[in-house]
């Protein structure tokens, strides 16, 4: 089963970015969406942006994997 995380993009390089995911900032291409800004939030899998999605969609499944990783630790 493959996996796209919600990010948060903080820096932009030309058609790469700094997006933070979780706590974790990591570069990811950004080749694959169109008008992208700063604080955008974007599905990252494999390394690539694959889509932006709305704000209040990525932090309600960031709030859902945050539950899960505490179940799994608890």
């Amino acid at each position: 089963m493959c996996l796209a995380l919600p990010g948060k993009i903080i820096e932009i390089k030309g058609k790469t970015g700094i997006v933070e995911m979780m706590g974790v900032s990591r570069e990811v291409s950004l080749e694959l969406i169109r008008d992208y800004n700063l604080g955008d939030y974007v599905l990252v899998h494999a390394g690539c942006a694959i889509s932006k999605v709305d704000e209040e969609e990525a932090i309600k499944t960031i709030e859902l994997f945050n539950e899960l990783k505490e179940m799994d630790n608890g």
